[in-house]
């Protein structure tokens, strides 16, 4: 009899917490700066249920109900003295049973200044997970999911690359150089088709299972961080995927934009993609609006930000990530599209917690100043402050390429990037500014360069000499190209050869590479190695010279130590006359070429053989 009373209360309890379906954040923390937290509960009917909290140092200040009745929203003040541990959250209302759910508040790994995050003296390897590595064939296919099917052989189906295939070679990464990561989003994509990507989240606490688990990810920012690598987490406060476990009971008519056309099975409101109305100071409303609230497409509702309580759930939802991963960044994608004020305070409210950490907005325009005007301590006319530490250098990404293939010419060539590197008066903190030259959005920079191995090893000396954060797609290491499909996205992130068994071709070990991949690697790994140990390359200060015949000059400077960086487009050899660098003070001093070990006295003039870069470091 005993058994049967234990089994049917047992089915009760059951029952009754069967309600509470999440609770998000899943977890929180004692003592950060703000001292609120506010909780989304999501069940079957629980707004018509009184929420208690009886935990020392934790009171409940309000309860929010939604239009939805799944929902409730409590917000909860953590005081100084609260102690870490576990509490229970009572859900009561009148005629039915308790409901009771265990909620954790964990204390802090390290205090919140002690997250330092990526800048000038790191490079880093930008990976998208789905076409790097496959360590674990046992997640490739997760049964429950939309998308089941591995095909190696499409550009646009999932390939079966995880979070363990870029642990399993963390050494390689840091051997080459690199001092970050960057990967394309691994949070869970359950949609019909394309979920390689990673940028149709539908749900922003959870790895998606086909990459791995949570702790997989916190294993690999472990590894990472032995070995000297920082983390950045690709996150996307813009939009969702269409199967977001949300967007089947939206708790408010205002979470997505354009919700009623939505909601009525109308058809999709697009963005205009008019990023500039962010600036102009002639922007109608209309264009303004048909910018931030348009979706992207079909498959990717656009969030509102201006509802109080999504701002709140994506800026605990970064804090969430940054603590459980240890986080070293953050990239946030599409930065112009959702409420330029929103992400002043997502911004705002990171850098408050972590004062030493960075975060870097996409703005794709090749207008820098456009790209300034989202860097903390624009001088904006509206005044407006961004709290966004870095922005991303598209102008000087195309200045580079056209720079390079294009024939000499009093407004070509060379005097484009001399000419664009004079934009960084615009710039708060150039040296800020995240370079790259291609990322999984573009044509690999060895397409853009039309397959030239002598163009493309100019591009990285230069790109990795600027006062920059630099930014490499992985692969580029080995002239890895689109060439055959030019701007085909499926192509541009194709698989790392040697990132999955049976590969002929493995990277990682230089097998079966040819000789101009192996010549590449090794040059972008002195290369690297060179700057990662070069203080006047972090935080020199930068002096260029006007292109003349084909060939310009770039100085860093730091005390008495000098980098001296030369593009030469010249296909036969060239006498460079040295004194016109005079004021660099380079006379007679001994300088070592970076790459080739070659040691010149810097006097008179200098033969340039052949085209080519050709990267100078003082010795003495």
């Amino acid at each position: 009899m005993k058994q049967i009373v234990f089994f049917l209360l047992l089915l009760c309890s059951t029952a009754a917490m069967s309600q509470i379906e999440r609770v998000e954040p899943p977890n929180w923390w004692v003592g950060f700066e703000n001292s609120e937290v506010q909780l989304l509960i999501k069940g079957q009917e629980i707004s018509v249920y009184t929420p208690e909290i009886n935990y020392p140092g934790v009171a409940l200040k309000k309860v929010s109900k939604a239009k939805s009745p799944n929902y409730l929203f409590l917000d909860l003040t953590i005081g100084p003295e609260t102690k870490p541990g576990s509490f229970t959250i009572v859900f009561d209302v009148k005629g039915k049973k308790k409901i009771k759910y265990t909620y954790e508040l964990k204390e802090r790994e390290k205090a919140g200044i002690d997250y330092i995050g990526f800048d000038s003296s790191d490079v880093i390897y930008l990976i998208t997970p789905d076409r790097f590595a496959n360590a674990d064939p046992s997640n490739d296919i997760v049964n429950g999911l939309r998308e089941t099917a591995i095909d190696r052989k499409s550009d646009y189906a999932r390939h079966g690359g995880d979070i363990k295939g870029i642990s399993t070679h963390i050494d390689y990464i840091s051997n080459m150089g690199f001092t970050a990561i960057w990967s394309c989003p691994l949070l869970i994509n359950d949609m019909d088709s394309y979920s390689y990507h990673g940028y149709a989240i539908t749900d922003l606490y959870e790895i998606d299972p086909r990459f791995g688990s949570l702790e997989d990810y916190v294993d690999l920012s472990a590894k990472a961080r032995e070995k000297g690598v920082k983390l950045i987490m690709d996150q996307v406060a813009n939009h969702c995927g269409l199967e977001h476990w949300w967007m089947k009971d939206l708790p408010f008519e205002d979470w997505v934009n354009h919700q009623s056309t939505f909601e009525a099975g109308e058809k999709t409101i697009y963005s205009n993609h008019r990023r500039t109305t962010n600036q102009d100071l002639y922007a109608s409303k209309i264009d303004a609006i048909g910018m931030t609230d348009g979706w992207f497409v079909d498959s990717m509702p656009d969030l509102n930000q201006n509802n109080p309580y999504m701002a709140t759930y994506l800026i605990q939802n970064s804090i969430w990530w940054i603590e459980t991963a240890q986080l070293g960044g953050i990239r946030q994608d599409t930065y112009p599209y959702p409420d330029k004020i929103f992400m002043s305070n997502w911004a705002g409210a990171i850098m408050k917690e972590y004062p030493n950490f960075s975060i870097v907005g996409e703005e794709w325009s090749y207008n820098p100043l456009l790209v300034g005007y989202w860097q903390q301590g624009a001088k904006n006319h509206d005044g407006y402050e961004s709290n966004l530490r870095s922005s991303m250098d598209f102008p000087m990404q195309r200045k580079i390429v056209e720079a390079l293939i294009e024939e000499e010419k009093w407004d070509k060539g060379l005097v484009k990037i001399y000419e664009g590197l004079a934009n960084d008066f615009h710039y708060p903190s150039p040296k800020d500014i995240m370079i790259f030259p291609d990322n999984h959005d573009m044509d690999r920079i060895h397409t853009q360069l039309n397959e030239d191995p002598v163009l493309t090893k100019m591009a990285m000396a230069y790109l990795l000499t600027l006062p920059r954060i630099p930014q490499l797609y992985y692969g580029t290491e080995i002239l890895m190209q689109n060439s055959a499909k030019p701007g085909d996205h499926g192509l541009i992130r194709t698989d790392f050869p040697g990132g999955w068994e049976g590969d002929t071709v493995n990277a990682f070990t230089g097998e079966g590479l040819n000789s101009e991949q192996k010549d590449m690697q090794l040059y972008l790994k002195t290369l690297l190695q060179f700057r990662k140990n070069s203080p006047v390359i972090h935080e020199g200060r930068t002096i260029h010279f006007s292109p003349k015949d084909g060939v310009y000059l770039l100085f860093r400077i730091k005390d008495d130590a000098i980098v001296a960086v030369i593009l030469n487009k010249n296909d036969e050899p060239y006498n460079l006359d040295l004194h016109n660098f005079k004021e660099m003070g380079l006379e007679d001093r001994q300088l070592q070429n970076i790459i080739t070990n070659e040691k010149i006295i810097w006097k008179d003039q200098l033969t340039l053989e052949k085209k080519g870069a050709i990267i100078l470091s003082t010795l003495d």
